[in-house]
C-alpha cells in the first residue's frame, strides 16, 4: 500500500459526507494504491452510516473503524495500527479536500525525499473576520483558527505543521512513537497539541521536513469560533497542554501545588489586562491571563497526582 488516509471524527456526519464525497473524486496518480481510514472515536450520530453509504461503490478504499476510547489521540494511533500504506496522511473531518491534494502528497515525498510534509491550509470564514482578531504585530493571536500558509514555494518546516492537513512516511512512527494519549481533544476538554507534540519529537530528530503549498485543503472558520469566549477556552486549554508537555521543575518554589513564578505572570497579566484602555489589546492581556490560568490549573493537577501516587 503507497498511502494511507486517516480520518478521526466525532459526532460530524454531515461534514464527514461532503469530505467522503471530496475523497472520491481525488485525482489518484497512476499505479498508486491507497486506503481510506474513517475511525469513529464513539460518535452517537449516524457516522457509520455514511461511511456504508457513501463508500459502496468504493469497497476496499474506504474502511470504517471504531474506536470506543474517547478522545481523538486514541483515534489517532488505532488508525495507524490499521494503516498498511508507507505513507500515512491526516485531514479533518470537516476541511474541503483539493482534488489534487493525493497526488501533490506522493509528489512531494518523491521530490523532496523528505519525512514529513505540512500541507497549506486555507481558512475559509463563513462569517465576517471579528475587529479583535488580530493576526501579526506584537499583539497578534495564536492560531486558535486554523491556517498554515507560508506562500506559493516549498520550504522546510522547523516548526510544526497542523494535524488537519500533513503526511508522514511510516518510518517517523515506528522511530519516533505514536500520538501521546494525554493530549488531544475530548468531549470533556479541548486540550490539544497531540499533533504538534509529535512534530517537535520529529524535528527533534533532525528529519527533513517539507510544506507544500500544493497540498492543500479549506478549513471552515464557524461562526462558534468566531466568539471572544472560543479563544478564551482554547488559550485557557492551550496553557494546560504546555504544562503537560513542560517537566516539573525540580527543587523551584511551589505556591498551592503549583510553580511561584506562574502566580507571577498571572497577577502582572491581570494588572495590564485591567488597566489598558485599547480594546485590542485589552483582549490580548485578558488572553495572556487565561493561558496562564490554565497553567496554573494543570500545573495543581499534576501536583495532586503525583502525591497521591506517593500515597
Amino acid at each position: 500500500m503507497d498511502i494511507s488516509i486517516i480520518i478521526c471524527t466525532y459526532n460530524r456526519c454531515e461534514s464527514l459526507r461532503k469530505l467522503l464525497d471530496d475523497l472520491k473524486s481525488l485525482r489518484v496518480p497512476e499505479n498508486t494504491s491507497y486506503e481510506i481510514l474513517i475511525v469513529d472515536n464513539n460518535s452517537r450520530d449516524e457516522t457509520k452510516a455514511t461511511v456504508e453509504a457513501v463508500s459502496q461503490d468504493k469497497l476496499g478504499i474506504f474502511k470504517y473503524i471504531y474506536e470506543p476510547r474517547q478522545g481523538k489521540s486514541f483515534a489517532l494511533n488505532t488508525g495507524l495500527n490499521a494503516a498498511s500504506g508507507e505513507i500515512v496522511a491526516f485531514t479533518d473531518d470537516d476541511v474541503e479536500i483539493d482534488t489534487g491534494w493525493l497526488a501533490e502528497i506522493k509528489r512531494a515525498f518523491e521530490q523532496h525525499d523528505c519525512m514529513g510534509i505540512g500541507g497549506r491550509i486555507l481558512p475559509v470564514w463563513q462569517s465576517e473576520v471579528p475587529w479583535w482578531h488580530e493576526e501579526h504585530g506584537p499583539y497578534g493571536l495564536m492560531d486558535a483558527i486554523v491556517k498554515l500558509d507560508f506562500g506559493e514555494e516549498p520550504c522546510e518546516l522547523k516548526t510544526p505543521a497542523w494535524g488537519a492537513n500533513m503526511a508522514f512516511r511510516r518510518t517517523a512512527f515506528d522511530k519516533y512513537g505514536q500520538f501521546r494519549e494525554d493530549l488531544g481533544p475530548n468531549p470533556d476538554n479541548l486540550i490539544r497539541g497531540e499533533d504538534s507534540e509529535f512534530w517537535w519529537r520529529v524535528i527533534r530528530g533532525g528529519e527533513k521536513l517539507i510544506y507544500s503549498p500544493n497540498v492543500l485543503v479549506y478549513h471552515p472558520v464557524e461562526e462558534k469560533r468566531t466568539r471572544q469566549s472560543y479563544f478564551l477556552s482554547w488559550y485557557f486549554d492551550y496553557g494546560r497542554a504546555s504544562m503537560r508537555l513542560e517537566k516539573a521543575p525540580v527543587g523551584g518554589p511551589y505556591c498551592f501545588g503549583a510553580p511561584r513564578y506562574l502566580f507571577r505572570q498571572l497577577f502582572e497579566g491581570l494588572a495590564k489586562w485591567i488597566f489598558c484602555l485599547t480594546p485590542k489589546r485589552r483582549f490580548y492581556y485578558k488572553l495572556q491571563v487565561y493561558q496562564t490560568a490554565g497553567q496554573v490549573v494543570e500545573s495543581r493537577a499534576r501536583s495532586v497526582a503525583a502525591s497521591s501516587s506517593v500515597l
